[in-house]
């Protein structure tokens, strides 16, 4: 039997991810699948697709933050909108992906977007991302220090690549197999879908 693989590239910068992963775990392990969390650049995203964020556009702006405490009260998750918004991401995209290689980066994701999202912490600072990381039982210093190892920033760019290149132009986006996603209300159609491939093999 194939198991299943559920890609899905974030940011923190995006809070439609942030409420994704308080589902996807669940989600995955009800379907015994595996998840490919993918940190890339949402900014490197829209540059390259032509795309713009919610909060450039007046109409969006308005409307999301009702939207997303509709989301949160839904999935009865966490929110503090933070006052340091939009922030560069760029530093906790390469601290995810760091976390990652040292083997612990479902956990520091989470963390991370915990601390901005349902605390509203500024995690584009060097000692916010070190207290998370240690936190989640990395070393922070050496996470740290690995945010400017050039093999991380490459993976960082190449994620950002493969995610357009594939057709993506948002965050959340989920492949599941050649089926794409995009955004936090699609988690019921990739479950339908992680169901009736469950089904079937």
């Amino acid at each position: 039997m194939n198991t299943q693989v559920v890609q899905f590239f974030w940011d923190i910068g995006s809070p439609y991810s942030y409420l994704a992963t308080t589902q996807i775990r669940n989600i995955v392990d009800k379907y015994q699948a595996d998840l490919d969390l993918r940190p890339f650049l949402l900014g490197a995203v829209f540059k390259e697709t032509g795309n713009k964020p919610p909060i450039t556009l007046p109409a969006k702006s308005q409307y999301m933050p009702q939207d997303l405490n509709n989301w949160c009260e839904f999935y009865q998750a966490p929110l503090t909108f933070p006052k340091d918004f939009p922030i560069n991401s760029v530093m906790p995209m390469r601290a995810a992906v760091a976390a990652h290689r040292l083997g612990n980066g479902e956990t520091f994701a989470l963390s991370l977007y915990h601390a901005y999202w349902g605390e509203g912490q500024d995690v584009s600072q060097p000692e916010i991302l070190q207290q998370v990381a240690n936190a989640c039982g990395l070393n922070g210093n050496e996470l740290l220090e690995l945010t400017q190892d050039q093999s991380i920033k490459d993976e960082l760019r190449e994620n950002v690549a493969l995610a357009v290149h594939k057709g993506a132009f948002g965050a959340p986006t989920f492949y599941l197999g050649e089926k794409m996603f995009w955004g936090v209300d699609h988690l019921p159609l990739l479950e339908f879908f992680l169901a009736k491939q469950s089904s079937s093999t």
